[in-house]
Protein backbone atom coordinates (compact mmCIF):
# COMPACT_ATOMS: atom_id res chain seq x y z
CA UNK A 1 0.00 0.00 0.00
CA UNK A 2 1.64 3.51 -0.90
CA UNK A 3 1.80 6.00 1.31
CA UNK A 4 -0.97 8.18 0.42
CA UNK A 5 -3.37 5.17 0.20
CA UNK A 6 -2.90 4.41 3.49
CA UNK A 7 -5.81 5.22 5.86
CA UNK A 8 -6.11 8.38 4.93
CA UNK A 9 -9.00 10.24 6.98
CA UNK A 10 -9.48 6.98 8.81
CA UNK A 11 -7.43 8.30 12.36
CA UNK A 12 -8.30 10.44 15.00
CA UNK A 13 -7.80 14.22 13.61
CA UNK A 14 -4.79 14.10 15.07
CA UNK A 15 -1.66 15.05 13.88
CA UNK A 16 2.02 13.43 15.24
CA UNK A 17 5.16 15.66 14.08
CA UNK A 18 8.38 14.48 14.45
CA UNK A 19 11.33 16.93 14.06
CA UNK A 20 14.96 17.16 15.45
CA UNK A 21 13.76 21.09 16.59
CA UNK A 22 14.88 24.26 16.11
CA UNK A 23 13.43 27.86 15.23
CA UNK A 24 11.99 27.16 11.71
CA UNK A 25 9.63 24.11 12.53
CA UNK A 26 8.78 25.55 15.24
CA UNK A 27 7.27 28.10 13.27
CA UNK A 28 5.63 25.81 10.92
CA UNK A 29 4.47 23.67 14.54
CA UNK A 30 3.02 26.61 15.92
CA UNK A 31 0.78 27.76 12.58
CA UNK A 32 -1.01 24.22 13.01
CA UNK A 33 -2.02 24.32 17.15
CA UNK A 34 -5.24 26.08 16.77
CA UNK A 35 -6.63 24.08 13.57
CA UNK A 36 -5.20 20.54 15.26
CA UNK A 37 -5.39 21.39 19.43
CA UNK A 38 -4.17 17.49 20.27
CA UNK A 39 -0.75 17.75 17.84
CA UNK A 40 1.65 16.01 19.66
CA UNK A 41 5.77 16.64 18.85
CA UNK A 42 8.44 13.95 18.88
CA UNK A 43 11.60 15.64 18.82
CA UNK A 44 14.27 13.06 17.97
CA UNK A 45 18.07 13.21 18.89
CA UNK A 46 20.43 14.49 16.32
CA UNK A 47 22.31 12.82 14.52
CA UNK A 48 25.77 12.94 15.25
CA UNK A 49 28.56 14.93 12.97
CA UNK A 50 30.51 11.84 12.98
CA UNK A 51 28.08 10.15 11.61
CA UNK A 52 26.44 12.64 9.08
CA UNK A 53 30.55 13.44 7.50
CA UNK A 54 30.41 9.48 6.85
CA UNK A 55 27.58 9.06 5.32
CA UNK A 56 28.46 11.97 3.04
CA UNK A 57 32.05 11.00 2.37
CA UNK A 58 30.13 7.39 1.53
CA UNK A 59 28.14 8.98 -0.94
CA UNK A 60 30.16 11.91 -2.60
CA UNK A 61 33.88 11.07 -2.19
CA UNK A 62 35.89 12.58 1.12
CA UNK A 63 36.84 15.92 -0.20
CA UNK A 64 33.81 17.01 -1.37
CA UNK A 65 32.22 16.14 2.43
CA UNK A 66 34.73 18.31 3.87
CA UNK A 67 34.44 21.06 1.89
CA UNK A 68 30.91 20.74 2.85
CA UNK A 69 31.40 20.77 6.24
CA UNK A 70 33.37 23.65 6.98
CA UNK A 71 30.65 25.76 5.16
CA UNK A 72 28.55 23.49 8.18
CA UNK A 73 30.93 24.92 10.33
CA UNK A 74 30.81 28.30 9.21
CA UNK A 75 27.21 28.64 8.89
CA UNK A 76 27.23 28.48 13.00
CA UNK A 77 28.90 32.02 12.76
CA UNK A 78 26.45 33.00 9.67
CA UNK A 79 23.77 32.50 12.07
CA UNK A 80 24.91 34.96 14.70
CA UNK A 81 25.69 37.72 12.39
CA UNK A 82 22.24 37.04 10.55
CA UNK A 83 20.20 37.43 13.47
CA UNK A 84 19.04 41.01 12.85
CA UNK A 85 17.52 39.65 9.48
CA UNK A 86 15.81 36.90 11.20
CA UNK A 87 14.44 39.13 13.96
CA UNK A 88 13.13 41.66 11.15
CA UNK A 89 11.11 38.19 9.08
CA UNK A 90 10.05 37.01 12.65
CA UNK A 91 8.15 40.32 13.17
CA UNK A 92 7.25 41.41 9.90
CA UNK A 93 5.28 37.75 9.65
CA UNK A 94 4.54 37.30 13.88
CA UNK A 95 6.39 34.20 13.58
CA UNK A 96 6.66 32.25 16.42
CA UNK A 97 9.89 29.84 16.06
CA UNK A 98 9.90 28.79 19.69
CA UNK A 99 8.62 25.82 21.59
CA UNK A 100 4.98 26.17 22.86
CA UNK A 101 4.66 25.03 26.23
CA UNK A 102 1.39 24.05 25.69
CA UNK A 103 2.22 22.04 22.72
CA UNK A 104 3.28 17.89 23.95
CA UNK A 105 7.02 16.89 23.08
CA UNK A 106 8.19 13.79 23.68
CA UNK A 107 11.78 12.78 23.51
CA UNK A 108 12.57 10.22 20.54
CA UNK A 109 16.11 8.39 20.20
CA UNK A 110 15.35 8.61 16.08
CA UNK A 111 12.73 9.18 13.48
CA UNK A 112 13.03 5.47 12.76
CA UNK A 113 13.60 4.08 16.14
CA UNK A 114 10.93 2.05 17.88
CA UNK A 115 10.33 4.42 20.37
CA UNK A 116 8.94 6.42 17.48
CA UNK A 117 6.52 3.77 15.94
CA UNK A 118 5.40 2.83 19.54
CA UNK A 119 3.87 6.42 20.27
CA UNK A 120 2.07 6.46 16.91
CA UNK A 121 0.71 3.38 17.30
CA UNK A 122 -0.77 4.58 20.73
CA UNK A 123 -1.90 8.54 18.92
CA UNK A 124 -3.13 6.82 16.03
CA UNK A 125 -2.98 10.18 14.19
CA UNK A 126 -4.65 11.08 11.02
CA UNK A 127 -1.32 12.15 9.47
CA UNK A 128 2.23 12.07 10.53
CA UNK A 129 3.99 15.40 9.73
CA UNK A 130 8.10 15.40 8.93
CA UNK A 131 9.32 18.79 9.92
CA UNK A 132 13.91 18.75 10.08
CA UNK A 133 14.01 15.59 11.04
CA UNK A 134 16.31 12.56 9.67
CA UNK A 135 14.91 10.49 6.65
CA UNK A 136 12.64 7.82 7.63
CA UNK A 137 13.72 4.19 6.74
CA UNK A 138 12.00 1.86 4.24
CA UNK A 139 11.30 -0.25 7.40
CA UNK A 140 10.03 2.73 9.43
CA UNK A 141 7.68 4.01 6.58
CA UNK A 142 6.41 0.53 6.02
CA UNK A 143 5.36 0.65 9.24
CA UNK A 144 3.41 3.69 9.75
CA UNK A 145 -0.33 3.53 9.99
CA UNK A 146 -1.56 6.71 7.90
CA UNK A 147 -0.27 9.27 5.70
CA UNK A 148 3.65 11.12 6.51
CA UNK A 149 4.27 14.28 5.06
CA UNK A 150 7.10 16.05 4.39
CA UNK A 151 7.95 20.30 4.64
CA UNK A 152 10.30 20.72 2.60
CA UNK A 153 12.56 24.20 2.09
CA UNK A 154 12.77 23.90 -1.38
CA UNK A 155 10.71 23.44 -4.89
CA UNK A 156 10.57 19.35 -6.09
CA UNK A 157 12.03 18.28 -7.53
CA UNK A 158 14.70 20.62 -9.32
CA UNK A 159 15.87 21.26 -5.33
CA UNK A 160 15.65 18.15 -3.38
CA UNK A 161 17.91 17.29 -0.84
CA UNK A 162 19.76 20.64 1.30
CA UNK A 163 19.76 24.12 0.86
CA UNK A 164 16.77 24.90 -1.76
CA UNK A 165 16.26 28.35 -1.58
CA UNK A 166 20.18 29.12 -1.29
CA UNK A 167 20.28 26.82 -4.56
CA UNK A 168 17.23 28.71 -5.92
CA UNK A 169 19.09 32.03 -5.17
CA UNK A 170 23.05 30.90 -6.62
CA UNK A 171 21.27 29.33 -9.91
CA UNK A 172 19.45 32.94 -10.80
CA UNK A 173 16.28 30.81 -10.72
CA UNK A 174 14.00 32.88 -7.89
CA UNK A 175 11.28 31.63 -10.14
CA UNK A 176 11.35 28.34 -8.12
CA UNK A 177 12.48 29.97 -5.01
CA UNK A 178 10.05 28.11 -2.35
CA UNK A 179 8.69 25.54 -0.36
CA UNK A 180 6.77 21.95 -1.03
CA UNK A 181 4.92 19.75 1.07
CA UNK A 182 4.81 16.18 -0.32
CA UNK A 183 3.96 13.17 0.67
CA UNK A 184 6.98 10.88 1.86
CA UNK A 185 8.90 7.84 -0.10
CA UNK A 186 11.47 5.81 0.35
CA UNK A 187 13.61 8.44 -1.87
CA UNK A 188 15.51 12.11 -0.97
CA UNK A 189 12.23 14.91 -1.44
CA UNK A 190 11.17 12.66 -4.32
CA UNK A 191 7.44 11.83 -2.74
CA UNK A 192 4.54 12.91 -4.59
CA UNK A 193 3.53 16.55 -4.38
CA UNK A 194 0.79 18.26 -2.43
CA UNK A 195 1.39 21.79 -2.54
CA UNK A 196 4.23 24.22 -3.36
CA UNK A 197 4.48 27.81 -2.09
CA UNK A 198 6.27 29.86 -5.00
CA UNK A 199 7.82 33.11 -3.15
CA UNK A 200 10.02 35.50 -4.01
CA UNK A 201 13.71 35.88 -2.07
CA UNK A 202 13.82 39.35 -0.63
CA UNK A 203 17.75 40.54 -1.74
CA UNK A 204 18.92 40.32 2.03
CA UNK A 205 18.40 36.76 2.07
CA UNK A 206 21.43 34.89 2.72
CA UNK A 207 21.99 30.92 3.33
CA UNK A 208 21.47 31.63 6.92
CA UNK A 209 18.26 33.66 6.88
CA UNK A 210 16.46 31.25 3.98
CA UNK A 211 14.79 28.28 6.00
CA UNK A 212 13.10 31.44 8.19
CA UNK A 213 11.60 33.25 5.31
CA UNK A 214 10.57 29.94 3.38
CA UNK A 215 8.81 28.96 6.69
CA UNK A 216 7.04 32.17 6.89
CA UNK A 217 5.81 31.74 3.91
CA UNK A 218 4.52 28.27 3.86
CA UNK A 219 2.21 27.80 6.50
CA UNK A 220 -1.27 27.43 4.99
CA UNK A 221 0.41 25.34 2.68
CA UNK A 222 1.14 22.19 5.55
CA UNK A 223 -2.01 23.51 6.95
CA UNK A 224 -4.30 22.78 4.11
CA UNK A 225 -2.16 19.04 3.38
CA UNK A 226 -2.64 18.24 7.19
CA UNK A 227 -6.73 19.09 6.82
CA UNK A 228 -6.66 16.98 3.48
CA UNK A 229 -5.38 14.18 5.37
CA UNK A 230 -7.84 14.34 8.28
CA UNK A 231 -10.58 14.20 5.82
CA UNK A 232 -9.32 11.96 3.57
CA UNK A 233 -8.58 14.15 0.16
CA UNK A 234 -5.41 14.37 -0.51
CA UNK A 235 -4.45 14.94 -4.36
CA UNK A 236 -0.61 14.06 -4.73
CA UNK A 237 0.59 15.11 -8.42
CA UNK A 238 3.75 15.14 -10.12
CA UNK A 239 5.94 17.56 -11.47
CA UNK A 240 7.67 18.12 -15.07
CA UNK A 241 11.03 20.00 -13.79
CA UNK A 242 14.56 18.04 -13.69
CA UNK A 243 15.02 16.49 -10.73
CA UNK A 244 18.15 17.32 -8.85
CA UNK A 245 19.25 16.27 -5.38
CA UNK A 246 21.41 19.73 -3.36
CA UNK A 247 23.45 19.58 -0.51
CA UNK A 248 25.26 22.09 1.29
CA UNK A 249 27.98 24.25 -0.86
CA UNK A 250 31.35 22.93 -0.67
CA UNK A 251 33.47 26.20 1.25
CA UNK A 252 35.13 26.91 -2.25
CA UNK A 253 31.51 27.08 -3.74
CA UNK A 254 30.20 29.19 -1.09
CA UNK A 255 33.30 31.77 -1.45
CA UNK A 256 33.07 32.06 -5.17
CA UNK A 257 29.10 32.54 -5.56
CA UNK A 258 29.66 34.61 -2.64
CA UNK A 259 32.46 37.05 -3.80
CA UNK A 260 31.90 37.37 -7.48
CA UNK A 261 28.08 37.36 -7.57
CA UNK A 262 26.88 38.34 -3.76
CA UNK A 263 25.07 34.91 -3.15
CA UNK A 264 26.08 34.10 0.26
Amino acid sequence: MSNAQKHSGAGSGSIVVITAGGPYPWVIINALTARFPDLVVLQEQPESKTAFLRRRARKLGWFIALGQFITMALSRSGKRLSRRREAEIIATHDLRPVPDPAVPVIEVSSANADDTLAVIAAKAPSAVLLAGCRMLSRATLDAMPCPVINYHAGINPAYRGMMGGYWARATSDTAHYGTTVHLVDAGVDTGDILYQAHLMPDPKETMFTDAMAQAAGSRAIVLKALEDAVIGTLKPQTSNLASVQRYHPPIWTYLRLGLLRGVW
